[in-house]
């Protein structure tokens, strides 16, 4: 959820109950340094960080450290010289043989990321097969295992604890918050999906390459017949950057032009997805739901 998941949201996410993460992508330090500001503005409350191996700059790395008690990681074979010391650290799996080496490179819990997820997708197992092969080797190690892809309701929630999770990751949902840095267009084809309209790809791979991704299929078709060369623009403070058809990166409220021709990440639970709402509103209404389903 690089550009997607702000600092508001990691905080809302937070002082609602749960565990916000940043997505750290390919930012300046000092900007990460701004974001990791804002987050302790926002909450005292614990925060993470997600890392994709393969854009990791060790100096942010360590400056996240320095200042958040979780840190992970993701895409890259799990290695424990990449973990740094202090936080709790963990790793973003798609194999039972990922999670053994995340393990044995000192991980203290593992996202096991079923095919069903939206965003960049690292293995080619449903959630209901992944997570109880992942949770018995896990188990063995005393490492925590979290339950992720195509999560959306208090039901999927139940279901992923019920294979032996030990805690879920929700993404595709929160990209629908007020708290979230998603474009407005982008949270209308949301919730105007179902799981049938998501489709697993290598599509957007322009910077990015030989990295299957879940996105809604409209945006691929939408892509297709985009013309050549830039589909969008985005304003940032440095001025006005050009988006390559095809790019990676989602299109964010500073975001214009063909912005259903640009990468929107979905996974399988995104028929859950009825609008934007504020981060404690969601968090409440899976609780009430999960607390009413176990009363029952």
């Amino acid at each position: 959820m690089s550009r997607i998941a702000t600092p508001a949201l990691a905080a809302a996410v937070s002082n609602a109950g749960g565990l916000g993460m940043l997505a750290v992508g390919r930012p300046t330090r000092e900007a990460v340094l701004a974001e990791l500001d804002t987050v302790a503005e926002l909450t005292d409350r614990p925060v993470g960080a997600g890392f994709v191996v393969e854009f990791l700059d060790p100096a942010i790395l360590e400056a996240v450290a320095e200042r958040l008690p979780v840190v992970e990681f993701f895409w890259g074979r799990p290695d424990a010289g990449v973990l740094p010391d202090g936080p709790i650290c963990g790793w973003q799996v798609g194999s039972v043989d990922e999670a053994r080496q995340a393990i044995d490179a000192g991980c203290r819990y593992v996202i096991a990321q079923g095919v069903e997820a939206g965003g960049h997708v690292r293995g080619t197992l449903p959630l209901t097969e992944l997570v109880p092969a992942v949770v018995e080797v896990a188990d063995r190690a005393g490492v925590a295992v979290v339950a992720a892809g195509g999560i959306g309701t208090a039901a999927d929630v139940r279901a992923a604890l019920a294979l032996g999770a030990h805690a879920v990751r929700i993404g595709t949902r929160f990209v629908a918050t007020d708290e979230s840095d998603a474009h407005e267009r982008y949270v209308e084809r949301l919730a105007a999906a179902d799981a049938d309209d998501t489709v697993l790809t290598e599509a957007f791979e322009v910077s990015w390459p030989n990295a299957p991704h879940r996105v809604l299929a409209s945006c691929v078709a939408a892509a297709a017949d985009a013309a050549p060369g830039p589909v969008a623009y985005v304003d940032e403070a440095t001025g006005s950057t050009p988006l390559d058809r095809y790019g990676t990166r989602p299109p964010t409220r500073w975001t214009r032009g063909d912005i259903d021709a640009m990468a929107m990440y979905a996974g399988q639970g995104v028929g859950a997805v009825r609008g934007r709402v504020p981060v404690a509103a969601l968090i409440a209404e899976l609780m009430a739901e999960l607390v009413g389903g176990a009363a029952t």
